[in-house]
């Protein structure tokens, strides 16, 4: 989903179910700016163009930013919600051709293995039955050579969402867990905390800094 988020008012509890998504989607015409990441945006832009994997698309911002750069992208999603907006922006930019769009739940569907030049996942917020089974998916899903990019949230004691930002517990979590998901020896790690994004911080409120992974299979 992309970072940039509609203004949703105070007491918003957190959308973690494929139907409070769709109602979050349905409460406005857009939610997202449809811009793409910005973490995306560093890593992405000087690899060479070939497969990738939206996972968490959201209205498709990351993956129409990836295929109007060359990109074949499958985009995953829970909620359809989200993807009928994305698939009516791709065919208005004329990208219809480079995205497939997935209504997939994360928690239970596995991508195919060794398929996809770049992974991508930014700010899944969900209580995952099982999220080390998902997050070895994502990872497994990355061809050699290719590159696996998780964001998230920062979260502390010094850091707070608000009300409009909560999330349930368990719904977080941190590059360096992520990374302990990697199986030993097959992957080049980088975790980083990273500066947020400016204006998606003053549009949402939410100055949270980013938990960064990214990750090159050898």
């Amino acid at each position: 989903m992309s970072e940039h988020q509609h203004e949703h008012g105070a007491g918003r509890q957190p959308a973690v179910t494929r139907e409070s998504y769709d109602e979050l989607y349905r409460s406005a015409p857009a939610i997202w700016t449809g811009r793409p990441n910005r973490q995306l945006v560093v890593e992405a832009t000087d690899l060479t163009p070939g497969t990738a994997l939206d996972a968490g698309a959201g209205e498709g911002g990351d993956a129409l930013w990836l295929a109007s750069r060359g990109w074949q992208v499958t985009a995953v999603d829970f909620s359809p919600v989200a993807l009928e907006r994305g698939a009516a922006k791709a065919a208005e930019l004329e990208l219809a051709d480079r995205i497939e769009w997935l209504h997939e739940d994360l928690d239970a569907w596995t991508p195919p293995a060794g398929a996809f030049d770049l992974v991508t996942a930014h700010y899944l917020h969900a209580t995952w039955s099982d999220r080390s089974r998902m997050l070895q998916g994502l990872a497994a899903a990355v061809a050699p050579g290719g590159t696996l990019l998780v964001v998230g949230h920062l979260m502390g004691d010094r850091w707070a969402h608000g009300h409009q930002h909560a999330h349930e517990p368990g719904a977080l979590y941190t590059a360096e867990e992520v990374a302990a998901e990697l199986a030993p020896g097959e992957w080049e790690v980088v975790t980083e905390t990273r500066e947020r994004d400016h204006e998606a911080a003053e549009r949402t409120g939410n100055a949270v800094p980013d938990t960064v992974l990214v990750a090159r299979r050898r």
